[in-house]
């Protein structure tokens, strides 16, 4: 987990000091996301964990949404590089 988070850090970080930007935020929460409606595949009735992931996908989308005002090619990167949308 460790590892697979310095990777995504690699990936979409701007500068080398950078761990918290918006892009990186939205990588890290998007791998969390998948893993966890992973989990939901084998474990429907684990409610406790559902809220959780309903906040990370909430919180998901308003980074996203700070970043196409305020980055959009940028946002348009993340995108395409994630596969959130189409």
């Amino acid at each position: 987990s460790k590892e697979l988070k310095q990777e995504i850090v690699k990936k979409f970080k701007i500068n080398d000091f950078d761990t918290g930007s918006s892009e990186v935020q939205i990588a890290l929460l998007t791998a969390r996301i998948v893993t966890l409606t992973e989990h939901f595949k084998s474990n429907k009735k684990d409610n406790h964990s559902q809220v959780g992931l309903v906040r990370m996908v909430n919180r998901r989308r308003k980074l996203l949404d700070y970043l196409k005002n305020n980055n959009p090619k940028s946002y348009s990167n993340v995108i395409k590089e994630l596969g959130i949308r189409k």
